[in-house]
């Protein structure tokens, strides 16, 4: 676990409390203390685990959390519209390193997405060779035909544009129109286009879980950290 040491001003920035400038100004509106004693000067160094802001532990120095995404809200630090980062603390949009999605959901899927800090973690589960778990449930527009699951399950389905087929996925059939899909690579609008080419179309997805995440237990627009 982390806990560097460093000046209080720059626990702060890094942090989204407060910019370096405006630390001072921090340190007279609210209690910050270092092992329990109040200081005033931003330039004290201390290690991160003995700061608490109005008796408070400061924010973890990497965050990694699993977020129930709503439908309707965009995985972008820039788009117009409502964007995925209304949904956490304002002051963590504030952080450097700042937090990202790990992978996109599209705007209308809803479910599982992880966010992090941690750029080695990000770069490492969202690269092609991942092989990261993803769950999905799909409804979807007309009954299946009936060979989805071996088709899917083949490794020989290509998908329009790409050059290789894809990797293996399993299909749990739910009903006629209500499928459970785990896939583990994540090519863009990857199970939209499975569906599509074997004759079908996708009405709503929800993504169960990412990595053995789960959101089960996460209402729509809630986190927990793991």
């Amino acid at each position: 676990m982390q806990n560097s040491y460093k000046r209080i001003d720059a626990h702060l920035s890094s942090l989204g409390y407060c910019t370096r400038s405006e630390a001072k100004k921090f340190l007279r509106i609210f209690e910050l203390s270092v092992n329990d004693k109040r200081v005033f000067d931003t330039s004290i160094k201390a290690y991160h685990n003995d700061i608490k802001v109005n008796n408070e532990a400061l924010d973890p120095e990497t965050i990694t959390i699993l977020l129930n995404k709503p439908s309707g809200f965009i995985c972008s630090h820039n788009d117009a519209g409502s964007l995925i980062y209304a949904l956490i603390p304002s002051r963590w949009n504030r952080r450097n390193p700042k937090i990202s999605t790990i992978g996109r959901l599209d705007v209308d899927t809803t479910g599982a997405i992880i966010l992090t800090d941690d750029g080695t973690l990000n770069h490492k589960l969202s690269s092609p060779k991942s092989d990261v778990s993803k769950i999905y449930e799909a409804t979807l527009a007309v009954p299946l035909n009936g060979d989805e699951k071996e088709i899917f399950a083949s490794g020989e389905l290509m998908l329009n544009g790409e050059k290789k087929p894809l990797l293996p996925a399993t299909l749990e059939v739910l009903g006629e129109t209500h499928v459970r899909l785990e896939i583990c690579e994540g090519k863009y609008h990857q199970v939209k286009r499975m569906f599509a080419a074997v004759g079908n179309r996708v009405l709503s997805l929800h993504r169960v879980s990412f990595g053995g995440f789960t959101v089960e237990d996460l209402k729509e627009g809630e986190y927990k950290f793991i």
